[in-house]
């Protein structure tokens, strides 16, 4: 068939999951190819410092980070394509993917590490200051606003988790709610109201991010019920309204849980289609780290290598 290519192992997408699969794979000669979706390194190319990945002593920023990485899955082998996967056929083997709505690739393995998209609330302020005050991972760039007052937009587990991680490192923490209410779980509520230093506005949505160019230093917030404006004096500002995984292309081929991520088969990063695998943020909504996300890629070709082993012996 025309515009056909076979291969051993396609690895689809880019971030740390998708870099450290190639690297692995790239090693047991598993010759991988690598398209990397509509975003070269995923999310940490929207991150400035990045301190807490091992072998970076003095920290770096997330975009020369994912350069590293590129460079050593290209000097080991991988083949790296700018390309996006927009649809799947995983019914009969070979698997089939196409590219770009125009290429057909077949293989004999595919290890998905498409990530997970961060949920904004798009402003354009927010847009602005993106990685200079404003960050949607506390746990990543909680340490930058050490001693200084934050404000982080949420109501779920997740915001109520980060909130109580900020409120350890930070002098105060405005907790903005949308609603009269959480909704998090009882328990994480009674860890937020139990914390001094979280001040919990409710009823209340963000309308600006303030700052003075270069960095953020307000943001200003409007009471729903009484359209009341109010300017919080702070140097950082945290998103915590959810994270969309990169799934829907393959919403009919494999199982996804409720939220939208990849299933695995516990301990693994098999999916329940054979020689499909997945790894990183696309099956992980509870670490969500670079340095998680990398080590399951690792898992990933490891199991895609034992895999093609384990077919040729059959074969």
């Amino acid at each position: 068939m025309e515009n056909t290519e076979h291969l051993h192992c396609l690895i689809i997408g880019s971030g740390p999951a998708g870099y450290s699969a190639a690297i692995y794979a790239a090693r047991a000669d598993l010759k991988p190819v690598m398209i990397t979706g509509m975003q070269p390194g995923g999310q940490l190319t929207t991150t400035t410092e990045v301190e807490n990945y091992p072998g970076y002593p003095n920290g770096t920023q997330g975009p020369e980070m994912m350069e590293d990485f590129r460079k050593q899955a290209e000097r080991l082998g991988t083949e790296i394509r700018f390309g996006y996967v927009t649809s799947v056929d995983f019914s009969a083997r070979p698997h089939k993917v196409i590219v770009d709505e125009s290429k057909t690739i077949t293989a004999d393995s595919i290890i998905i590490a498409t990530g997970a998209s961060a949920k904004w609330l798009g402003l354009p302020s927010e847009e602005k200051y993106n990685g200079f005050g404003v960050s949607a991972c506390a746990v990543c760039d909680g340490f930058f606003f050490k001693g200084q007052d934050v404000a982080i937009v949420g109501a779920g587990d997740t915001a109520a988790e980060e909130a109580t991680y900020l409120a350890k490192l930070c002098n105060k923490v405005y907790m903005i709610v949308r609603r009269d209410e959480f909704r998090a779980s009882k328990a994480m509520v009674h860890r937020v109201l139990n914390t001094p230093n979280i001040e919990i506005i409710y009823n209340s949505e963000t309308k600006e991010i303030m700052g003075d160019g270069k960095t953020v230093n307000g943001v200003k917030i409007s009471n729903k019920n009484t359209q009341e404006e109010r300017i919080l004096d702070i140097t950082g500002f945290f998103v915590a309204i959810g994270h969309t995984p990169n799934t829907a292309v393959f919403k009919d081929s494999l199982d996804l849980d409720e939220s939208g991520y990849i299933l695995t088969i516990p301990g693994s990063t098999r999916t329940k289609v054979a020689g499909v695998f997945a790894a990183g943020d696309v099956q992980d909504k509870i670490y969500r780290q670079a340095v998680t996300s990398a080590g399951s890629g690792c898992m990933a070709a490891l199991d895609a290598e034992r895999y093609l082993a384990a077919a040729n012996d059959i074969a």
